[in-house]
């Protein structure tokens, strides 16, 4: 396999032909905010957290979805990629209903980690305080659409790891929500299989163990590290000369 030599933050680093800037960065030890971005599903480049500055190029890329090229010099840590970031974390929390000190998912949530990392103490956007509702028709889960920030994680991982694509994305631009069995209430969703993958996966507390109370969701991300490889290794495909 070809090798690609190339420079993020000054620092000369190799990489396989096809690994992606994020991937290369990380292997690397060049730390990458990103929110969308789950090892083992496809990438999206959703978030666009892991905005990165590429010489020659007149605009920001994504390094989720943006593959390594022979002498590329990238930039991860400028002013203006620190005052993107921010802002993006800032919309998110503008945009939805995120009350950390009522939720499941706090000490536990990618985006609080986020705005942690970013000094985000405050938001100067206006809080948009949108009437979303939470879905508990599930005997085992819920799902909170106000802290819900549109990642799409739940909806890949339900896909391509599950295999039952119960998830599904509806609306346009604010209205924009996930859905479960075409609109039905997810307790009425006949392809969950209730396997919990797609919990594990949310980075927020917007789907949850019902009976969490603040504070005690974590996501189990081994789990699904774990069946990714597991699958991209056909480990779990049976011989067919075997008997069965």
């Amino acid at each position: 396999m070809a090798v690609k030599t190339l420079t993020i933050d000054e620092q000369l680093i190799s990489a396989r032909e096809g690994e992606t800037l994020l991937e290369a960065a990380r292997d690397a030890g060049i730390p990458i905010p990103t929110l969308c971005y789950l090892e083992g599903v496809s990438t999206v480049g959703a978030c666009r957290l892991c905005l990165v500055a590429v010489e020659g190029s007149h605009k920001l890329l994504p390094a989720c979805v943006t593959a390594v090229e022979e002498g590329m010099v990238v930039q991860t840590q400028t002013e203006r990629l620190q005052a993107y970031r921010r802002m993006i974390v800032e919309l998110l929390f503008a945009e939805g209903n995120h009350i950390c000190a009522v939720c499941v998912s706090n000490g536990h949530c990618e985006l609080q980690d986020l705005a942690v990392e970013m000094g985000v103490d405050h938001v100067d956007l206006a809080y948009q305080c949108p009437d979303r509702s939470v879905d508990i028709s599930h005997d085992r889960f819920g799902l909170d659409h106000n802290r819900c920030v549109l990642c799409t994680r739940c909806i890949r991982v339900c896909d391509q790891l599950e295999g039952a694509h119960t998830w599904d994305m509806a609306g346009r631009g604010h209205n924009s929500r996930i859905v479960s069995d075409l609109n039905q209430p997810w307790g009425s969703a006949s392809s969950c299989t209730s396997c919990g993958k797609c919990v594990n996966a949310c980075p927020t507390g917007a789907l949850f163990y019902r009976g969490s109370t603040v504070g005690e969701m974590q996501h189990d991300r081994d789990q699904l590290s774990f069946i990714a490889t597991a699958r991209q290794r056909h480990q779990w495909v049976r011989n067919p000369q075997e008997a069965p």
